[in-house]
């Protein structure tokens, strides 16, 4: 509970954060990335309601939040990236955003891990699967980072939205698979954890 109470008080100050330098950069893969942290916040929500008291039925409604975020992050990634790209909306310089999406990077990482370690150990399957959001997450940071240095050294303004949609693609077979997992229980045996 520690580690998905640690992940939504992150999540929640990245959301006022990276929207706020997006904005001000006007980077839409900081802003998307901000939005990305509203939805982590849901599938964190929804496991520590279910750790809370472990039932098969809300074990079974946590899986389908965190399917539905897995989805939520795509539609939000990749809507932001196709308007981009169709507007050309070049981002500008942010580096304070860079800065704390570094940051974010580690902790995201190291959160995932850990999620994802005492998951398997406990045979808690949501826990387990929502530990690959906080990975995507990691990914996302480690992505839009390396677009904002990439669009600031060579003026590359389409790494940006390019880093988004990457992402989200990634997290629609994520979303299939914890969907399913919603739909049937003998997929979370402790052998199957992800």
């Amino acid at each position: 509970m520690r580690l998905e109470g640690l992940t939504v008080g992150w999540n929640v100050l990245e959301v006022g954060v990276t929207i706020a330098l997006g904005v001000a950069a006007g980077s839409l893969a900081l802003v998307a990335f901000g939005l990305d942290s509203v939805v982590e916040i849901c599938a964190s929500l929804a496991v520590l309601w279910q750790l809370r008291t472990r039932t098969a039925g809300r074990t079974l409604r946590a899986m389908a939040v965190v399917g539905f975020a897995f989805f939520a992050l795509a539609v939000v990634l990749i809507g932001a990236a196709i308007e981009t790209l169709a507007v050309g909306r070049e981002a500008g310089e942010s580096p304070f955003g860079a800065a704390y999406l570094a940051v974010t990077a580690i902790v995201m990482f190291s959160l995932a891990m850990a999620k994802r370690r005492l998951g398997v150990r406990l045979g808690n399957h949501p826990l387990a699967t929502e530990a690959r959001i906080t990975f995507l997450d990691g990914l996302l940071a480690t992505g839009v980072l390396l677009a904002l240095v990439v669009n600031l050294a060579f003026g590359w303004w389409w790494a940006d939205p390019i880093a988004a949609a990457a992402v989200g693609v990634a997290a629609i077979p994520e979303g299939v698979d914890a969907w399913r997992d919603s739909r049937d229980p003998s997929r979370m045996s402790a052998g199957q954890v992800p």
